[in-house]
């Protein structure tokens, strides 16, 4: 059988809990904010350590990746799963699952005595991410209502997600130049216990409306994703040619064809129709796939400009990127939510994504004598004023409307277009910089061949934030104006008029 159902099997379900007090609210917010920053941290934090661990744990430089890569691999893989898991078995319990495994990983790998050890731990560090990552917005969703207070409390997540990627660089080089490598994954513990302490802090939503889980779908998304980020994942060392990374695409594009088919055809899929029923929910997950490719491209051809063509130290190259956390902060903070609460959402999307493409062309302009008080770090903050807002709006569309029985799915929809993408970028881009690095190289000196490479990734940035606004003008329509708008408008409706008339029936 492909699913299982009944009394017997029925997972248990926490109850709905009631609502939140503004303390209370406070408490969440911190807890899923925090939770949110140390997944996305440890995707960039163990970057700048690399020679480190290198050097201490004697792993071969074709090993090394898998540092980095055993970690997304088994998160960007398994983010479907987990969240459909989460819908069935309570959001807050699978939460609360990962963040211990997540922490039992981190705990472990820092105390890792060989390169084995460590990749392994890392792997386990995905998994835990993974199934804590889609719990953490789902649970934002049950208990922020909707309108200003889930708006603010999705700035706030936004916010971390960029900051947590850009202070990974900055921690990490702290972490590794002030005290040890291995502290770059020992720090991740307190924050898990501090995080564990507040869950209760948090909403539950309500118990889902399916108790199966379509394990056809389950298998082929997770190894289709899995295909996928490990191929991609392959391409910056061994390039698109390489018979590994072909295999790998093929099987992607195989399994998750099969993925879809099955969506298709089952009578319980694990992403339930109505979750993708609104046209504006799935031009949001595009758009944060387009987004997060461009930005993790920003991210790798500027950590490179300043390495190789100014010759700064990893821990200078992190803090040249305050600059750019802080202008993603503000946006999260203050830019995303107003654009979201003032205009017209793909009006809101439009304008961020613009700006996040002002940044990145005025990026496209770089060269090896470029000010970098007078060009890198105003173009930084103009880049992280765009991708916050990007982000903020983007997730408040991405789950407008999605019942909370289905939140999960509908959030790990959401972080797998942002996983996926930024593999994507950090691959494809790479390769349009370095075959433009070789072509440039045979008439102009090496310094300046490497900023030509840099600045065509940028300018396919630029234009994947184009194709972004495309994209929502296309797809993203207001939410009463969509069937499942105007079915929760008349639902509402007709809850406040029985409402009314039992207080009318009390007062007589």
């Amino acid at each position: 059988m492909s699913q299982y159902e009944g009394a017997a099997t029925d997972p248990p379900v926490a109850a709905v809990d009631p609502p939140a007090d503004g303390r209370r609210l406070g408490v969440a917010t911190w807890v899923i904010a925090l939770a949110r920053f140390m997944v996305v941290l440890d995707g960039t934090i163990m970057i700048v350590a690399l020679p480190r661990i290198q050097n201490a744990l004697h792993i071969s430089l074709s090993n090394l990746n898998w540092v980095i890569n055993a970690y997304s691999l088994t998160f960007g893989g398994l983010l479907l799963v987990a969240g459909r898991v989460g819908d069935v078995y309570g959001r807050k319990r699978v939460f609360s699952a990962g963040l211990v495994l997540f922490g039992a990983a981190s705990l472990a790998g820092g105390l890792a005595p060989n390169g084995g050890t460590l990749i392994a731990f890392r792997a386990i560090q995905g998994v835990g991410a993974a199934v804590a990552t889609p719990g953490a917005l789902s649970l934002l969703i049950a208990t922020f209502p909707e309108g200003k207070p889930r708006t603010k409390a999705l700035g706030l997540y936004g916010g971390v997600t960029g900051l947590a990627s850009v202070l990974g660089l900055v921690l990490g080089g702290v972490l590794t130049t002030y005290a040890s490598w291995r502290w770059v994954l020992l720090v991740n513990v307190p924050v898990v216990i501090g995080v564990l302490a507040g869950v209760n802090a948090l909403n539950e939503g309500e118990p889902a409306k399916r108790t199966r889980i379509d394990i056809p779908g389950a298998v082929a998304a997770t190894l289709g994703a899995g295909s996928l980020v490990f191929a991609v994942d392959r391409v910056a060392e061994h390039g698109w040619s390489d018979p590994v990374v072909v295999s790998g695409l093929i099987a992607a594009v195989v399994l998750l064809g099969a993925f879809a088919v099955i969506q298709r055809t089952s009578e319980l899929p694990m992403i339930p129709r109505e979750v993708l029923s609104d046209r504006g929910r799935t031009g949001a997950n595009i758009v944060t796939l387009l987004m997060s490719t461009g930005s993790f491209a920003t991210y790798f051809f500027l950590t490179l400009y300043m390495q190789q063509v100014l010759g700064y130290s990893a821990l200078r190259t992190g803090l040249m990127y305050l600059p750019l956390a802080i202008g993603f902060g503000i946006a999260a903070g203050g830019v995303g939510p107003v654009l979201l609460a003032r205009t017209p959402e793909r009006v809101a999307l439009s304008l961020a994504l613009l700006i996040a493409a002002a940044g990145s062309g005025w990026f496209a302009f770089l060269t090896v004598h470029s000010s970098i008080y007078g060009m890198v770090l105003p173009a930084s903050l103009v880049t992280g004023l765009g991708l916050g807002a990007t982000v903020v709006v983007a997730t408040g569309i991405g789950v407008r409307g999605i019942d909370s029985s289905e939140a999960g799915i509908g959030s790990s929809l959401l972080t797998a277009s942002s996983q996926i993408g930024g593999a994507l970028g950090l691959a494809g881009l790479a390769t349009v910089a370095a075959t433009t690095t070789q072509h440039a190289a045979k008439g102009t000196a090496l310094p300046d061949a490497l900023v030509n490479g840099y600045t065509a990734g940028f300018k396919v940035a630029v234009a994947l934030y184009l194709v972004g606004i495309i994209v929502a003008w296309l797809t993203i329509t207001p939410f009463a104006d969509t069937p499942q708008g105007r079915a929760q408008a008349n639902a509402k409706a007709q809850a406040d008029a029985q409402e009314q008339a039992a207080a009318q029936a009390q007062k007589a």
